[in-house]
């Protein structure tokens, strides 16, 4: 791979001559490609065993498996069931580090398209509040779709600038990620397009944006609180020394995360102070381990972290219309469900939505998901949504079509295709809602009438 001069020339001063020569080295050599486990809905013994394969594990990710180049793991019907998320196998670090609890309030400040976000909220188990953030509009509405797709429920999705956000949520998360945007030296060899739009300046101009970022998130974070602090460049300018000046500047500490798998310990040594607490953090150089270049370091703030208080009621509204649109949702639940999830309900448009824990009400931000979104309800009906249905287990519909994992039609309903049989042993002949799974694994709905099946998986979502 053909190396701009001044990146070369720039660790060719850092570096021995052997580590430098084994760094150019990697960039020509095979990239490194993953999938982790959704623990959401799946077990990792069990996702192997229905994809009948042996995978070799991530050794820094408990649910994380390489897969070889050349395989399609993004048109396979348990990718599409959300059973696993594929994802570059160092990115997987982040969330490692964070380690967020379930019941915690968390914010994924910088979280399109959704990686690391879901891997958080499998953490959480579903408990607890997790803001996931994006500035960008267009990248937005792919961590909508990962996050339905994961299957995720304690999510409120906004789209805002940090220093906006700061103002609705002081001191108020428990854990803060932070994969600030970056140069991306750490994905040329996964992206050769990266290296055609890197220049000489873009690492200070990063820098520069990843201080106000982190300033914004400082503002949100409890005393005592944790934030981890992650990019996929290796320029010292945007990893170590920012380091150094958030603990020269702010009232935090570094938190040591110990080497593992291939990674190393960060370089303090590449700062000016030297400071041996610069080394607490972890590298990735694709020259030591099976992954692409990445920087993940873990600040703790000062002081006593306080609990987070009481959830919100099991049961309310937000507004009088939340609540009529509620009660057409619950027709359908006795209709189509077997039980029924409480909470806080709120309307938006015609779109219902189950809050997630601690918000009663939502803050005057931009915003595209809150908590789970049910379904639309229109002229006093309600259609369910796609993300309803792959929260929940085949246990909870009333009617089930269920297609084991070589059945054709399972692919014929990822395209969209009409299914002419009700194939399922039961509920031949019954009309409503029904939920299609593949094996015991929810795909989507269809509207059956007899015999016949009507096809709602969402065209986006559909498999080409």
């Amino acid at each position: 791979m053909k190396l701009p001069d001044f990146f070369k020339e720039y660790f060719k001063q850092l570096m021995e001559e052997q580590e430098y020569r084994a760094f150019l080295d990697a960039f020509d050599g095979a990239r490194c490609y993953g999938i982790r486990v959704n623990t959401l809905k799946i077990r990792p013994d069990e996702l192997l065993s229905l994809l009948e394969r042996d995978l070799e594990p991530v050794p820094w990710a408990p649910t994380g498996f390489y897969y070889p180049e050349g395989e399609s793991f993004g048109k396979h019907p348990a990718y599409h069931a959300g059973l696993y998320y594929i994802q570059e196998p160092s990115a997987m670090m982040p969330a490692e580090a964070l380690a967020p609890e379930p019941g915690e309030k968390v914010l994924d400040l910088c979280a399109a398209p959704g990686g690391k976000t879901t891997a958080l909220g499998g953490k959480m188990r579903n408990q607890g509040l997790l803001v996931s953030n994006d500035v960008s509009p267009k990248r937005v509405k792919a961590l909508v779709k990962n996050v339905e797709l994961m299957g995720l429920t304690n999510t409120f999705i906004t789209n805002e600038t940090p220093d906006r956000l700061k103002t609705f949520f002081p001191e108020y998360f428990d854990r803060i990620l932070l994969d600030v945007p970056c140069s991306g030296e750490g994905m040329f060899r996964k992206d050769r397009e990266a290296v055609q739009s890197y220049s000489k300046y873009k690492s200070g101009e990063c820098a520069a944006l990843q201080r106000a970022i982190f300033d914004s998130a400082y503002a949100m974070l409890k005393p005592g609180g944790i934030i981890v602090y992650s990019t996929c460049t290796f320029n010292p300018r945007e990893n170590e020394e920012n380091i150094e000046f958030f603990l020269n500047n702010y009232d935090i500490e570094a938190d040591r995360l110990e080497p593992t798998g291939g990674f190393e310990s960060s370089r303090g040594s590449w700062t000016k102070s030297k400071d041996q607490s610069l080394s607490a953090g972890l590298r990735l150089w694709p020259h030591r381990a099976r992954g692409e270049g990445h920087f993940v370091f873990r600040l703790k703030k000062k002081g006593e972290r306080k609990g987070n208080g009481q959830l919100a009621s099991n049961a309310g509204y937000t507004s009088k219309e939340a609540e009529q649109a509620a009660e057409i949702y619950r027709d359908f639940a006795s209709d189509s469900l077997n039980g029924l999830q409480e909470g806080i309900y709120h309307l938006q448009g015609s779109s219902l939505y189950l809050l997630p824990a601690y918000m009663e009400k939502l803050p005057p931000v931009r915003w595209e998901k809150a908590g789970l979104y049910l379904g639309e309800c229109r002229n006093g009906r309600f259609e369910p949504s796609q993300s309803l249905l792959m929260a929940k287990k085949p246990r909870e519909f009333r009617r089930v079509i269920r297609f084991d994992r070589n059945d054709h039609n399972i692919t014929r309903y990822l395209k969209g295709e009409t299914l002419f049989h009700a194939v399922d042993k039961g509920y031949a002949g019954s009309r409503g809602y029904a939920a299609v799974c593949y094996e015991d694994y929810p795909l989507g709905w269809v509207k059956q009438d007899g015999e016949m099946l009507k096809n709602l998986y969402p065209k986006s979502w559909r498999m080409m």
